[in-house]
Order: C-alpha cells, then sequence, then structure tokens
C-alpha cells in the first residue's frame, strides 16, 4: 500500500511538471503573439525611438517570452528524453549528450536574440569549463565572436546625451566601424584636436535600461528551473550578475580600475595600461589612450614581430600572481581580445597591454585563506564566488599558455610560489610587534626565496643542453668504473 502511495505520488508530481511546462510554453507563445501584434500597431503608427522603428527585441515582453519558451523547451526536452532510458548505460550517456548540444543551441540562439546581459551571462557560462558539459562551453564559447553591433547613429546618440556635443565637435576624426563590439559596449578609434589618437568605448543605448529588468526575467527562470531540477546550482549566477553587472555598466569605475591597476603594478615596466581621459568620460562612454598590438594567444603576429612566447608567458604569471597574492586586486576578465602584446618601437622591449578593467575582484583569500581550506574540497558552487572568477581567471590564463606553447614550463609556478611567500611574510611581519621577530621572519623570506631560485636554475641545467651533457658525461664514467 505505501509504495503504491509512492507510485501515485510520483507520477502525480511529474504530471504536474509536464503540466507547468506545457502551461508555460501556452502562455510564453500567448505572450509573444500579443507583443508581435503590438510591435505591429506601434511601427505602423509611425512611433520611433532613438530614431528609429521600434525593434521588437527591445520590447520587454517580447524578451521575456522568447527566454520563457526557450527555458521551457529545454526543461521539457530534458524531462522527456530521459526518461524512457535506463540511467547509467550507454545510450543514457549518449542521448544526455545530444540533450546538452540541442540546449546549449538552442541556449546560444536566445543569447543572440536578446543580447545584452543574456550574451554576457552566456559568455561567463561558456568559461566554465570546470562546471558545465563540454557541449555547453564549446557552443556558448561562440558569444564571444557574436557581440551585437550598434549603428553609427545610436552611437552618437549616447555620445550627444552624454557629453553634451556632435561627435564633429569632440574629436577631428571617428572611425565609423568599431575597432571591437562587446556584449555591453563597442570601441571606436578616434582623433582629438591636439592629434592624440584616443580609443572611445561607448556602450550600446539600450543596455543600461534593459539590465535590471533582464536579471528580474533570469532569476524568475532559474527559480523555475531550480523548482523542476532540484540539483540544478545556478542560481549564483544570478547573484553573480546582480552584484557586478552594474559595476560593469559604470565605464567611471572601469576607468577608476585601469588607474589602480596601473600604480599598483608600476614596477612592472613590462605593462602598459591605456591612460583614461576623464574630460570626455561618462558612465556610458569611456575615451582612453589608443594602444595597438597583437592578441595575446596570436602566435603569427608574435612570430613575425620576434617576440618571445616564454617571456610573455612568464610576465603574465608575474602580473597575476602579484594581483592575487601580493594586492588582493585581480582583473577577471583576462580573455585574449583583453590582453595584447606588442614590440615597444623606443624600446624594442616587449610590453603586454592590459584592456577591459570593469570587472575586478578584492579577493578576501588573500588574508583569511584559512577559512576557505575546508571549502576546497566540496562542490564547485558550494566555493565562494571570489574563487570561481579566480579559477575563471587561472583556466584563461592556462589556456593562453597552452596556445603559446609554454604550458609546460614551469615559471608560472615558480612565480606564483614567489609571490606567495612574499605576501605570507608581509603579513607575519605586520602582525609581528619584535623587532627581533620582523628580522627572523626577513631571513626565513630570503632563505625561502633563494631556495626557490636554485631550484629553478637546478630545473633549467638539468633541461638545457649542458645539463644533458653533464648527465651523459656521469654516466658514461660510472659505466667505464
Amino acid at each position: 500500500m505505501q509504495c503504491s502511495y509512492r507510485y501515485l505520488t510520483g507520477k502525480c508530481f511529474s504530471l504536474l511538471r509536464t503540466y507547468i511546462i506545457a502551461r508555460t510554453c501556452v502562455m510564453a507563445v500567448r505572450l509573444l503573439k500579443v507583443s508581435s501584434l503590438a510591435t505591429t500597431v506601434f511601427a505602423a503608427s509611425g512611433f520611433y525611438l532613438y530614431n528609429s522603428y521600434v525593434d521588437p527585441n527591445d520590447i520587454s515582453i517580447v524578451r521575456f517570452g522568447r527566454a520563457a519558451i526557450t527555458t521551457a523547451v529545454i526543461s521539457y526536452d530534458y524531462l522527456t528524453s530521459l526518461k524512457t532510458v535506463p540511467y547509467g548505460t550507454e545510450d543514457y550517456w549518449a542521448v544526455k549528450s545530444k540533450v546538452h548540444l540541442r540546449s546549449a543551441e538552442r541556449l546560444k540562439d536566445l543569447c543572440c536574440a536578446n543580447r545584452g546581459t543574456f550574451i554576457k551571462v552566456g559568455q561567463h557560462l561558456g568559461a566554465l569549463d570546470y562546471l558545465l558539459p563540454e557541449e555547453y562551453t564549446s557552443t556558448l564559447k561562440i558569444l564571444h565572436s557574436r557581440a551585437p553591433q550598434s549603428s553609427l547613429r545610436e552611437i552618437e546618440q549616447v555620445i550627444r546625451e552624454d557629453l553634451g556635443k556632435e561627435i564633429a565637435q569632440l574629436f577631428v576624426s571617428f572611425e565609423e566601424s568599431p575597432q571591437g563590439a562587446a556584449s555591453l559596449a563597442q570601441v571606436h578609434k578616434a582623433v582629438l584636436h591636439d592629434g592624440r589618437t584616443v580609443a572611445v568605448k561607448v556602450q550600446h543605448p539600450k543596455v543600461q535600461t534593459q539590465s535590471s529588468k533582464d536579471i528580474l526575467v533570469i532569476e524568475f527562470l532559474l527559480k523555475t528551473v531550480t523548482w523542476l531540477f532540484p540539483d540544478f546550482g545556478f542560481m549564483w549566477l544570478v547573484e553573480e550578475a546582480k552584484k557586478n553587472m552594474p559595476l560593469e555598466l559604470d565605464f567611471l569605475n572601469e576607468g577608476r580600475n585601469a588607474e589602480r591597476v596601473a600604480n599598483m603594478l608600476k614596477h612592472f615596466e613590462f605593462l602598459k595600461v591605456p591612460k583614461i581621459h576623464w574630460d570626455l568620460s561618462t558612465k556610458r562612454i569611456l575615451t582612453m589612450e589608443f594602444v595597438e598590438g597583437g592578441q595575446v594567444n596570436d602566435l603569427e603576429y608574435m612570430k613575425e614581430n620576434c617576440i618571445d612566447v616564454n617571456e610573455i608567458s612568464r610576465n603574465l604569471g608575474k602580473m597575476y600572481s602579484e594581483m592575487i597574492f601580493v594586492n588582493g586586486f585581480v582583473h577577471c576578465d583576462p580573455h585574449p581580445g583583453n590582453v595584447l602584446v606588442k614590440k615597444c618601437p623606443k624600446t624594442n622591449k616587449t610590453e603586454i597591454i592590459l584592456l577591459d578593467h570593469g570587472l575586478y575582484q578584492d579577493v578576501e583569500i588573500r588574508t583569511n585563506a584559512a577559512l576557505y581550506l575546508p571549502q576546497i574540497s566540496e562542490l564547485l558552487n558550494k566555493v565562494p564566488r571570489e574563487m570561481l572568477l579566480l579559477l575563471k581567471t587561472n583556466d584563461l590564463l592556462r589556456g593562453i599558455e597552452t596556445t603559446l606553447q609554454t604550458r609546460a614550463s614551469a615559471s608560472s609556478f615558480f612565480n606564483m610560489s614567489r609571490c606567495c611567500i612574499r605576501a605570507i611574510a608581509k603579513y607575519q611581519k605586520k602582525r609581528s610587534r619584535s623587532r627581533y621577530k620582523k628580522m627572523q621572519i626577513y631571513f626565513s623570506e630570503a632563505f625561502t626565496l633563494w631556495q626557490i631560485n636554485l631550484y629553478e636554475l637546478l630545473l633549467w641545467i638539468r633541461g638545457s643542453t649542458l645539463g644533458n651533457w653533464i648527465v651523459s658525461f656521469l654516466n658514461h664514467i660510472h659505466y667505464v668504473h
């Protein structure tokens, strides 16, 4: 009797889920039809927005309807496709992989259609190789090259609203085609009246007003999915979006971050951070020094310009280790488009150019590392959000090393170790009141750093031609005796 009751309860709950998904699909389709009709009426009556006809993709109810339909279809696909296949069998994993791929394609299409915040979230998902199935990450990575592009008319409108002048009054020249377009903004090359060349980053005109609504839509849909699939553990995405999106949409905050990191790492001569033109910057516009270079993963560019890939890899390791372990202020989006390299024509030295300073993280683990150690063994979705961003940053850096074919080099780990030793010593000195204790810490730091340097030297000798010759010679002597 108890078994029958459980069976009936399970059946009822399953039917209830299917019914809710079906009703969600019906309601979303109706919403889409109503909003499409409204769009037609508006367009026919000559209603204008930003001096152009209304784009259906900008209407909130259309965006919500599209997102609701996609969520319902994906949920229904998972519920029905895996229902008839025995769990754990080869057929089960094969079917699940196909469902993953279909769902990822639908999610990608949704992000491309709704643009803005949806593309930003999709790009973030595409970087979560350590959390999501490969079908999702490989599909969503395409979004990095599928960002929307605003027309020159829209860009002019934003500049007019924020700076109070026309483009011709502010710049001698302003290139119509952007140097690059991202999910939230695009960058145009321009020349000031004093002859200096600048990069003008302009926010897409509708992103600011749409972002808060989009986050609410994403939150509602993810809560629905979590109710249908209790094991779904991605609600933290919404919390991240709520926290980070306002910061990324404030270009004045990005400018302040750029100046802070430039001052923080000024002892690294190889690092170049473009200077900000504050008189031509607002929350939606960031004007900065224009700097050219090749993407950090462009091997052909590096060969043509005689740039040492091992030097680039070492310097990236130094830079990010310093950010994470010494300063606790980390640039959290080092994908290849945001890290450029070039040979300085004056000094002939290789420079790393760091762009896009919208997202930084104050890394609390710098002083509270012990609190996080027990959580490392937990599931990754329970790890603090700061750690996830660091893992993402680490993955991007390791990906760059793989592309540059320097992945086997241990130099990045040596640099990281040095920064850790220095950070720990700095923390201990700050807490110590005794001069004797501080001297003890100083000598301990110096000795440990010396050990690391010696070990690195020994590894280098071992891997060099000289090292191989010495080993061969010693083996020969041993064989003779």
